[in-house]
C-alpha cells in the first residue's frame, strides 16, 4: 500500500496540494493604495514630459552654462568688512527669527497637544495655526511685511522666518508633549496644582530636550533658506547674492562666492548645533547633515564623563541639600550663557529699530489679506499655476527616487558589497544633501534661464541626498531574519535584496517618497520668486502690491489644501502598507 493510498482520496499531487493551500486575501484597501501609487508614478512621468524635461534640453542648458562660465569673472568675495557685516546681518536675522518662533510655539503646542489643551475645541485651533504658518512661504511673508517697514530693515526677515517656523516647531513640540509621561502631570493635579503648574512642572521638563533640539534643527533650516529672503529685499548674504547675479556676467563670480559662504556657514553652524545637542542634551546627534556626521565621527569612541559614586554606607546630607557644580552643570551653564550672548549679539548685529516700522500701515496691511479674491485672473489661471507647481514637485521627486534607490541601496550596510562601497555612497549622499537646493535653483535659473527645468534639477539634486539617506537607513533597520535565512539557503546578494530587504523596506520607501513630494511642493512654490513659473509667480506679484493681497490669501489657501491632501494620502498609505 502506498503512502498516497494511506492518505486517502483527498490527497493528490503536489499541484493539488498547492491549489488547496489557503491564500492570503488581498485587501481592497491595499488594492486601492496600489492604484493610487501607480497613478502617482504615471503623473510624475507625465509631468516630466509636460515640462519639456529631456536630456536634449539638459544638454542645451549645459551648453548655455558653459558659455556663461566662459564669460564669467573669477569667483570672488566682498571685502572683509562688508563680508563680515553681511554674515552678521544674516546670522542675526536667523537667530532672532528662530528664537521668536520657538517661544511662540510653546503656547501653540500647548493648545495643539491632546493632553494639555484647555478645551477640546482649542486643539484643532492649535493644529490649524501650525498648518497655516507652515504652508505660507517665508519669502511671501517677507514681501508682504516689507510694505510696512522701512527699506533695508531686517524686521521683515525676522518676522517672516519666525511666523513660518512656528508651524514645524509647534507640530513637533506638540507631538513630544503628547508622547510624554502623564504620571508627573497627574500627580501635580492630584496635589491640587493649577493647569499652569501641571504644564511647567510636570510636562515641560520632560519635553525641554525635544524643544531645544527642534529649535536647533529649525535654525539650520532657516539658515539654508535665508538666501531666498534676499529676493524679498531683506538684507544680508541673500540680498548681496541677488545683486551679484543681476550683474551679468561680471557679478556671477561674486554671486558664486557668496553662495559658497552660505554653504560654509551652514556646515559650521550645523556642527555647532550638533555639538550643543550632544553636550547640552546628552544625546548623540542622529541627523542627516554634514555637521551631525562630523560630530558623530569626532565623538564616536569618546567615553561618557565619569560620575563620582559615594562609597557604600556613606550619606552626604549637605551635598544632597545643594546641587553641586559638577562638570556637567558647568558645561550646561556655559552653553546657556553662550546662547544668551549669541541672542544679544544677534540683536546688535541686525541693528533693530522699531521706529522703522510704519505703524499706521499695519492695520491696513492686515485687513488687505481678507477677503480672498481672484483679482483680474480666473480660478482656472490659478489652478493651472498650481498644477505646474505640483508637476515640478512630482517630477523632481521621481528623478530623486530613481537615483536614490541606487545610491541609498548601496549606502546600506546590509546591501553594499563592501564597507568601502557603503562609505563611498554615504559621502556622495552627504555632498548631495550639503548643497542648499534653493541656492542651486537660483544659480541654475540665472545661468540657463530655463525656470521650471532648472527648478526640477535643483529640487531633484537636494532630494537625492534626503531620500537616499532615508532609504539607506530604512534598509539597514529591517529585521535581518529573512535575509539570514535566504543567505543560508544559498541565495545571491541580488536575490536577498529583492526577496527580503526590498519588501520589508517598501513601506518606509513609500512614506519617505511622499514626504519628499510634500517638501518639494513647498519648495517649488518659492521657485516663482527666482524666475520659475507656477503659483510662486502669482504669489510674488500679488505680495508686492497692497491691493492684491486678497489674491495672496487665495493662493495660500490653494497651497494649504494641496499640502494637506498630500499629507493625508501619505498617512493613509503608511497605514495601509505597514
Amino acid at each position: 500500500m502506498t503512502a498516497l493510498d494511506v492518505a486517502g482520496p483527498s490527497a493528490g499531487s503536489a499541484e493539488d496540494v498547492a491549489a488547496r493551500a489557503p491564500r492570503r486575501a488581498f485587501p481592497a484597501e491595499r488594492a486601492c493604495a496600489v492604484v493610487v501609487l501607480v497613478a502617482m508614478l504615471i503623473f510624475s512621468v507625465w509631468s516630466l514630459s509636460m515640462l519639456d524635461f529631456s536630456w536634449g534640453n539638459i544638454q542645451s542648458s549645459w551648453n548655455i552654462a558653459v558659455k556663461v562660465f566662459s564669460r564669467m569673472g573669477p569667483i570672488s568675495l566682498p571685502g572683509p568688512e562688508d563680508l563680515f557685516s553681511l554674515i552678521g546681518i544674516t546670522f542675526g536675522i536667523v537667530v532672532l527669527g528662530t528664537l521668536a518662533a520657538s517661544l511662540i510655539s510653546i503656547p501653540v503646542a500647548l493648545l495643539a497637544a491632546a493632553n494639555t489643551t484647555p478645551a477640546p475645541w482649542l486643539r484643532p485651533v492649535g493644529r490649524a495655526i501650525g498648518v497655516i504658518t507652515r504652508a505660507v512661504p517665508d519669502v511671501v511673508l517677507a514681501l508682504a511685511f516689507s510694505l510696512t517697514f522701512a527699506l533695508g530693515s531686517p524686521l521683515p526677515g525676522i518676522f517672516a522666518l519666525g511666523i513660518h517656523s512656528i508651524g514645524m516647531i509647534s507640530k513637533l513640540f506638540a507631538d513630544a508633549i503628547e508622547n510624554s509621561d502623564d504620571g508627573p502631570r497627574l500627580a501635580i493635579r492630584a496635589a491640587g496644582g493649577s493647569r499652569a503648574q501641571e504644564f511647567w512642572s510636570g510636562v515641560f521638563p520632560q519635553v525641554l530636550p525635544s524643544w531645544i533640539a527642534t529649535a536647533l534643527h529649525r535654525f539650520d533650516i532657516n539658515l539654508r533658506g535665508s538666501a531666498i529672503l534676499g529676493y524679498a529685499g531683506v538684507g544680508g548674504l541673500g540680498y548681496a547674492m541677488k545683486v551679484a547675479f543681476a550683474e551679468f556676467p561680471t557679478g556671477y563670480g561674486r554671486g558664486l562666492g557668496i553662495a559658497c559662504v552660505i554653504f560654509v556657514m551652514c556646515v559650521v553652524l550645523e556642527i555647532v548645533s550638533s555639538t550643543i545637542r550632544r553636550n547640552l542634551l546628552g544625546v548623540q546627534p542622529l541627523g542627516r547633515g554634514l555637521g551631525d556626521r562630523i560630530v558623530r565621527a569626532a565623538t564616536k569612541n569618546r567615553p561618557a564623563p565619569a560620575q563620582r559614586v559615594a562609597p557604600r554606607g556613606e550619606v552626604d546630607v549637605h551635598r544632597m541639600l545643594r546641587r553641586p557644580w559638577t562638570r556637567d552643570r558647568v558645561r550646561d551653564t556655559s552653553w546657556t550663557a553662550t546662547g544668551l550672548l549669541v541672542v544679544v549679539a544677534a540683536w546688535f548685529l541686525t541693528d533693530i529699530d522699531f521706529s522703522q516700522v510704519q505703524w499706521q500701515f499695519v492695520p491696513r496691511t492686515i485687513e488687505s489679506f481678507w477677503p480672498p479674491d481672484l483679482g483680474s485672473y480666473s480660478f482656472a489661471d490659478f489652478a493651472q499655476a498650481m498644477l505646474v507647481t505640483i508637476q515640478v514637485a512630482f517630477a523632481a521627486a521621481l528623478l530623486s527616487l530613481v537615483f536614490s534607490l541606487v545610491f541609498g541601496s548601496l549606502a546600506a550596510r546590509n546591501v553594499a558589497p563592501s564597507g568601502g562601497v557603503r562609505n563611498t555612497f554615504r559621502v556622495i549622499l552627504v555632498i548631495f544633501r550639503g548643497v542648499p537646493e534653493l541656492v542651486l535653483a537660483i544659480f541654475l535659473i540665472m545661468v540657463t534661464g530655463l525656470g521650471n527645468q532648472a527648478g526640477v534639477v535643483a529640487l531633484a539634486f537636494g532630494g537625492i541626498g534626503l531620500l537616499g539617506k532615508l532609504i539607506a537607513d530604512s534598509f539597514e533597520e529591517v529585521p535581518n531574519g529573512p535575509e539570514r535565512a535566504l543567505t543560508a539557503a544559498g541565495a545571491s546578494r541580488a536575490q536577498r535584496y529583492l526577496a527580503a530587504t526590498w519588501p520589508q523596506g517598501l513601506p518606509s520607501l513609500i512614506g519617505n517618497s511622499l514626504y519628499l513630494v510634500d517638501t518639494n511642493i513647498r519648495s517649488a512654490t518659492i521657485l516663482g520668486i527666482v524666475g520659475g513659473s507656477g503659483i510662486g509667480f502669482y504669489l510674488t506679484n500679488a505680495s508686492t502690491v497692497l491691493t492684491l493681497h486678497g489674491q495672496v490669501t487665495t493662493l495660500v489657501l490653494m497651497v494649504i489644501v494641496t499640502v494637506l491632501a498630500v499629507e493625508g494620502v501619505a498617512a493613509w498609505m503608511r497605514r495601509v502598507f505597514r
